[in-house]
């Protein structure tokens, strides 16, 4: 339908805007001179940018409903992602990405909120699967076509033309959902209550499951360019195709999940079983992506990797079809709000920690094994919050 398409083109933007600069690393290090930490803290000043707006983007877009927030955030981050090209200094890239990490805050609360108010409950899980695939084929369509693109007409032209998508993406959207209504009595807007939020333990599962099980995908999506270019000496023009092998399979992963839940429930389990089984299988899966540290060539190591984050999506799906249907859908983003800010915080924490461990000569040996361990911690705090998963509606 019309508004999974746009919802799915949405997130896609949202992650090719964002990791043109890790794909750009090298030509930018060269050229302004960074070390491993003033790139750390680049990704850190993101991820603590989205972390602070994500305090207010569940009001926002629970006050002003998604048609209205999601159209507002797609201009704010695309005007962010083309100041790039303007950005001549350390300083001033810190600048462009936390407007950017502002903007790009309100996709996936936007999404899943969707979801929850236009979709009727039979259709979600699916639909958030397909969502929670759009940033996977932008990481993977990103790779390939950047930085080639950067090495012929220059990197500012690839922030400036990336940036631009979002405009024509913004067109669709304002055409294109005039029409919808919501599923039964739910109300596009409402007030945040947040006392009762902050006071329900379905609200702090969802809070604790992002922020374990983040790490990997910031980890990933941040560090992976240089991973390779450090352990196999790939240049820009050539990391392309293992980030996108990665990228390839962590799509999969985000299609399997919307597929495997229901699968499940189909042979009679209940809701609890079938979602905390589906999230068992990948956190046992994702165990392989540290043997990636002993792989001899880069194509080995982008398939482990990839079969990590694999994982990581069919979990992360989850997650969100569990908030989709455990929370009132009236506050649905604004817990998923509150999840992302724990996700970007953590994530900012590993960030950090990498930056760190490089520049000790530690290498990525203890980043990989934190991503390894992190879904079996996230599946265990969500089990001692909820033994029991209930969905809102019979829980109402």
């Amino acid at each position: 339908m019309l508004l999974v398409a746009l919802l799915f083109l949405g997130n896609a933007l949202n992650y090719i805007d964002r990791q043109v600069l890790s794909l750009l690393k090298p030509t930018l290090e060269a050229e302004f001179g960074w070390t491993d930490a003033d790139y750390a803290h680049l990704g850190s000043s993101f991820q603590i940018a989205a972390a602070g707006a994500l305090l207010f983007v569940g009001w926002f877009v629970d006050r002003l409903g998604v048609r209205i927030a999601y159209g507002i955030a797609v201009a704010v981050w695309s005007m962010a992602g083309m100041a790039h090209a303007l950005a001549a200094t350390v300083q001033q890239f810190v600048a462009a990405r936390i407007i950017l990490a502002v903007g790009e805050s309100v996709s996936t609360p936007a999404g899943l909120k969707a979801a929850a108010i236009y979709l009727p409950p039979a259709k979600r899980n699916l639909a958030i699967g397909l969502i929670n695939t759009a940033p996977n084929i932008g990481a993977i369509l990103t790779p390939i076509l950047i930085p080639p693109f950067a090495l012929a007409f220059g990197w500012k032209a690839a922030f400036l033309v990336t940036g631009g998508l979002g405009f024509l993406w913004l067109i669709g959207w304002i055409f294109g959902t005039r029409r919808i209504k919501p599923v039964g009595n739910v109300p596009e807007r409402a007030p945040v209550q947040w006392r009762v939020l902050l006071s329900d333990r379905r609200s702090w599962a969802v809070i604790g499951a992002k922020a374990f099980s983040d790490i990997n995908w910031w980890f990933v999506l941040f560090w992976m360019p240089d991973f390779f270019n450090r352990h196999f000496g790939m240049g820009q023009g050539q990391l392309g195709w293992p980030i996108a092998i990665i990228f390839s399979l962590a799509a999969l992963g985000a299609i399997s999940s919307g597929a495997l839940y229901p699968l499940f429930i189909a042979r009679g389990m209940s809701m609890n079983a079938a979602r905390k089984r589906s999230m068992l299988l990948y956190a046992l899966v994702v165990l392989v992506m540290p043997l990636a540290l002993w792989a001899s060539n880069p194509w080995t190591a982008a398939l482990l990797i990839g079969i990590g984050l694999f994982a990581h999506q069919g979990f992360s799906t989850n997650v969100f079809g569990m908030a989709v249907d455990i929370v009132p859908a009236v506050r649905v983003a604004s817990v998923v709000a509150m999840g992302a800010i724990a996700g970007n915080l953590s994530g900012t924490g590993i960030i950090e920690f990498a930056g760190w461990s490089l520049d000790s000569g530690l290498g990525y040996g203890p980043l990989f094994a934190v991503c390894g361990v992190a879904y079996l911690a996230a599946l265990a705090f969500i089990q001692i919050m909820l033994p029991r998963l209930v969905l809102a509606e019979a829980a109402a």
